[in-house]
């Protein structure tokens, strides 16, 4: 069953799509402004992010994700970039923080406590780390927002996949 929120978005988009409301926000799958930005999820950033860079639908690729930073050169973050650039004429890439990012200071114990309280096991978690993956590095914050932007930005500019003519900037 769907919680109640989940009902009436999907009530909205029925009445959305019936009315073609969407008509007014068509563009093509090309951004406009050749550029992908790499930030973070959070629902403060949802309108804030584009009004505060003043785009509109169309203008940019943009790349949601917890902290919004590339962690791994091979991660899904990494993975949109490089469909952007190859796929849809991607050249410029920023890599935007903001303050008070709640995956700044996450902490893995707590959220694996949080997981085994939620019904995952003991056993799912350690057979995660017998596969190799380091549950404590993955799952925790990144602590300085600066640094953290700069490491992201360096590992996708020294990245193999990535051609030299990208530009990058950070905020």
């Amino acid at each position: 069953m769907t919680n109640k929120a989940i009902e009436e978005m999907l009530a909205y988009n029925r009445k959305f799509v019936e009315s073609r409301a969407y008509e007014a926000y068509k563009t093509d799958k090309y951004p406009d402004k050749k550029t992908a930005i790499i930030t973070c999820m959070d629902t403060r950033l949802t309108t804030l992010l584009p009004a505060a860079l003043g785009l509109k639908n169309g203008d940019v690729k943009l790349i949601k994700i917890a902290g919004g930073l590339v962690n791994t050169p091979f991660d899904s973050a990494m993975r949109s970039l490089l469909i952007a650039i190859y796929e849809l004429g991607v050249t410029d890439v920023m890599v935007i923080a903001h303050t008070d990012c709640g995956a700044q200071h996450m902490d893995a114990g707590e959220m694996l406590a949080a997981m085994t309280a939620r019904g995952i096991s003991r056993e799912t978690i350690d057979t995660i780390g017998r596969c190799g993956i380091d549950l404590m590095q993955w799952l925790k914050g990144f602590g300085d927002t600066g640094a953290a932007v700069i490491r992201a930005v360096s590992l996708i500019r020294h990245h193999p996949l990535i051609p030299a003519a990208v530009s990058y900037t950070h905020l």
